[in-house]
């Protein structure tokens, strides 16, 4: 498996990208969003996700290591393939995906390209435990600090509107927490950040 390719950006096509390594080209199917991000020229890392098939060798790229693990979250989903997951990924960030699973929204999910409502359904029966017990949104964890239910509660909140585990746990750092409740851990973790 490659996990990511590192080099100089060759060339760019509506889809893919070409990324020379020590002279040789890898493509790497990406969606146009994030193709815009890059320029000819530039050197990038590019997290990647190679899919093997009877009669195919692909490789998906990201720029981010969050939306790569939801491209294969979303791969192990059934009757979603790469080019439906790439295309969700192109018009949805992983953080705003990860609530609109957790939260049961189905509305949201139906306005991605590909997804009906039955789609929708099944993505929320499939992914809503694993993107809570696997905290997909931040990728693997190292050792972290033990917090009360709260405090736990309050972090998994504001990581799925986008925070970042890091930042929220630096700011947590500068407040007693003890006696405070969920809302109230999460109003102030809101405020620091």
């Amino acid at each position: 498996m490659i996990g990511y390719v590192k080099g100089e950006v060759s060339s760019k096509a509506q889809n893919y990208v070409l990324i020379d390594v020590s002279g040789i080209g890898y493509k790497i199917f990406m969606t146009e969003t994030e193709i815009e991000k890059l320029e000819v020229g530039q050197a990038v890392k590019i997290f990647t996700y190679m899919r093997v098939l009877e009669d195919d060798i692909s490789l998906y790229g990201f720029l981010s290591n969050d939306e790569l693990m939801m491209f294969e979250l979303l791969l192990s989903v059934g009757g979603i393939g790469a080019k439906t997951a790439s295309s969700i990924l192109s018009k949805i960030s992983p953080s705003r995906f990860a609530l609109a699973v957790i939260s049961g929204d189905v509305n949201a999910l139906k306005k991605l390209p590909g997804i009906g409502p039955k789609s929708a359904g099944r993505i929320i029966l499939e992914l809503k435990d694993k993107i809570k017990t696997e905290d997909a949104i931040e990728g693997p964890k190292e050792e972290q600090p033990v917090y009360t239910a709260a405090v736990q509660d309050a972090i998994d909140a504001l990581q799925v509107l986008g925070y970042n585990r890091k930042s929220i746990e630096k700011a947590f750092e500068q407040v007693d927490l003890k006696d405070m409740s969920t809302e109230e851990i999460i109003k102030k973790g809101l405020e620091l950040l």
